[in-house]
């Protein structure tokens, strides 16, 4: 897919003295595009393009990764964007593309969790806090999620409130709605 001269303007981020390149490209889905970066071995970011800290987040992660991020596209990319299709056609619930997790150990211990939680399934942010050994940090599990920089990929919108009202969602509670629906529906 082709990048619009816009996203190439917002996207690229060159700094002195980084080491490697992260290369991203826009991803189309039926919900709307998406930003995937990676590396040529595993995915870093996938996010909607017009969730409102995008950009904050892919300075924070050039900064981190010491990495000069410009336009292309990986086997990684090609990967996240044909599983994604197949996710949406609800023929694919398990992603395989490799992930490069950015976090406290704490974070990756919360979006491990999510992985977890099956293709259709709901559970609330105590139901994961328990799941990691932690019930009483629901609320910094609600959130280490929502610092999830993988859209879809680590479902944290199988993540609802105890009392089974959708909660929040950085993609938007109408995408959320959408995914909640698709995967039930090809459950």
């Amino acid at each position: 897919m082709a990048l619009s001269q816009k996203t190439i303007d917002i996207f690229y981020i060159a700094r002195d003295n980084m080491s490697s390149i992260l290369k991203t490209m826009q991803v189309e889905t039926v919900l709307g595009p998406m930003v995937a970066i990676s590396d040529e071995e595993s995915l870093y970011l996938l996010e909607f393009v017009d969730w409102k800290g995008l950009g904050r987040e892919i300075d924070k992660l050039s900064i981190k990764t010491k990495s000069t991020i410009i336009p292309g596209v990986t086997e990684v990319i090609k990967s996240i964007e044909s599983e994604l299709k197949e996710y949406f056609a609800g023929r694919l619930k398990i992603f395989k593309t490799p992930m490069k997790l950015i976090g406290s150990d704490f974070q990756k211990d919360a979006w491990n969790a999510l992985i977890k939680i099956p293709y259709g399934k709901t559970r609330s942010y105590a139901e994961q806090a328990n799941f990691i050994g932690k019930p009483l940090a629901h609320r910094a599990v609600a959130n280490a999620n929502g610092v999830n920089k993988m859209a879809i990929i680590i479902p944290c919108h199988r993540i609802i409130n105890s009392n089974g009202k959708l909660g929040g969602y950085g993609g938007g509670i109408a995408r959320k709605k959408w995914l909640i629906e698709l995967e039930k529906k090809h459950s």
